[in-house]
C-alpha cells in the first residue's frame, strides 16, 4: 500500500485498484463511462440522506474517470462549513489568497480540493462558484460532493453552478418517496438521475 492509499485508508476509503475490489472497480468504470458519455464536466453529487457517504463514491468514480480519460479529474469537498475530507488537507495552505480550498493530488491525476479548516457558514456557495469559474480548467471532470448543504437554498444555488447533478442513495434503504421529493428540488435540465450504492 503506497502513502496515498494509506492516507485514504486512514479515513476509511479503500481504493479499488489493480486486483483490489474488482467488483467496485468494474462498477465505477461503468459509471465513469456513462458520466463521460454525458459530455458534462462539473457534476454535483447530492446525498439522499445523512447516512450516504458521498466522498468514497466520488473518489472511486474520480479514479475511474482518470483511468478512462487519461486526464486529470477533481473531487471537490464543497461544504466549507463542515468539510468532510479536511483531514486529507491538514497541514496544507489554501491554493491562493482568494480561495478556501487546498489541492492534494491522489493516485496520479486525481485531485482532491478541500478546505484545510472550516470556514464561515455563508461561504459555501460563493467559494464553490469562485472555484468552478476560476479553478477547474485543468480538469476533464469535476465531481462536487454537495453533502451538508441546506436542501432549500444552498443545494439549489450550488446545483445552479453544476453542469449536471445526481442523487446518491442507498440501495434497498432509501425510500422512493424520498427520491421523488429530492427529484423535485433538482434542476430539471441538469438532473442525471439516482446512483444507488451499498
Amino acid at each position: 500500500m503506497d502513502d496515498q492509499d494509506a492516507l485514504l485508508a486512514s479515513i476509511g476509503i479503500e481504493v479499488a485498484a489493480g486486483d483490489k475490489l474488482p467488483e467496485v472497480r468494474a462498477e465505477t468504470t461503468r459509471i465513469a463511462r456513462r458520466l463521460a458519455a454525458t459530455g458534462t464536466k462539473i457534476i454535483g453529487l447530492v446525498p439522499a440522506d445523512d447516512r450516504v457517504a458521498v466522498p468514497p463514491i466520488a473518489i472511486q468514480i474520480g479514479l475511474g474517470l482518470c483511468d478512462l480519460t487519461g486526464s486529470p479529474v477533481a473531487v471537490v469537498d464543497a461544504n466549507v462549513r463542515y468539510p468532510g475530507l479536511s483531514q486529507l488537507a491538514r497541514g496544507t495552505s489554501t491554493d491562493h489568497d482568494h480561495s478556501v480550498y487546498s489541492t492534494r493530488w491522489l493516485r496520479g491525476s486525481l485531485a482532491l480540493l478541500t478546505p484545510p479548516r472550516a470556514e464561515r457558514a455563508g461561504e459555501i456557495v460563493p467559494q464553490l462558484a469562485r472555484l468552478l469559474l476560476d479553478g477547474v480548467d485543468p480538469f476533464s471532470h469535476v465531481l462536487c460532493d454537495l453533502t451538508g448543504l441546506e436542501l432549500l437554498g444552498e443545494h439549489a444555488s450550488a446545483a445552479a453552478c453544476m453542469d449536471s447533478v445526481m442523487v446518491v442513495a442507498r440501495a434497498h434503504k432509501t425510500k422512493e418517496t424520498t427520491l421523488r421529493a429530492l427529484r423535485t428540488l433538482m434542476p430539471g435540465d441538469r438532473f442525471l438521475g439516482v446512483l444507488l450504492v451499498g
